[in-house]
């Protein structure tokens, strides 16, 4: 017997497969939307981009595509986007996100690069890494709820 659950409407919905619910309408939107945006590109201008993309390269390991001439792009892990009240537009921040920042330090420090003291704010615990071309990157260690983990929660593979 196919269990069945109320749908949109309060219809009731048999229920087929791995325990998985019926689409509902806001689930189709966001299928759709999520089908026309499948990523972002972030760009780092630096004054010594070969010397950072090997930081990307070879210290962080990210993989990447070889675009040509020099030009790696790389693959992130998942991301999010928060949008803060701003007197100005077009400022914008990259931070990369760790679950252990002083762990993180540590290794980087092994590696001879520079990173800041952590600054404890109410969202994250934040450092922040100078590239080999003397630019600098925060990365944090969240205290807040991330969408990438709710997105991969048990309830969302199934």
């Amino acid at each position: 017997m196919i269990p069945a659950i109320k749908g949109d409407k309060g219809r009731l919905i048999k229920r087929r497969g791995c325990g998985r619910r019926p689409l509902t309408r806001s689930d189709r939107a966001r299928k759709l939307f999520l089908a026309m945006i499948h990523g972002a590109h972030v760009i780092i201008y630096s004054r010594d981009a070969e010397a950072d993309r090997a930081f990307f390269r070879d210290v962080l390991g990210y993989p990447f595509a070889d675009a040509g001439h020099g030009w790696l792009i790389f693959a992130l892990p998942p991301a999010e986007v928060a949008v803060h009240p701003s007197d100005e537009n077009d400022v914008h921040e990259l931070y990369l996100m760790c679950d252990d920042v002083k762990a993180l330090i540590g290794e980087l420090t092994a590696k001879n690069l520079t990173c800041s003291p952590i600054e404890e704010q109410r969202w994250g615990s934040i450092t922040r890494v100078t590239l080999p071309g003397g630019g600098k990157i925060g990365i944090y260690q969240p205290k807040h709820a991330s969408p990438i983990k709710l997105a991969t929660s048990p309830a969302d593979r199934s």
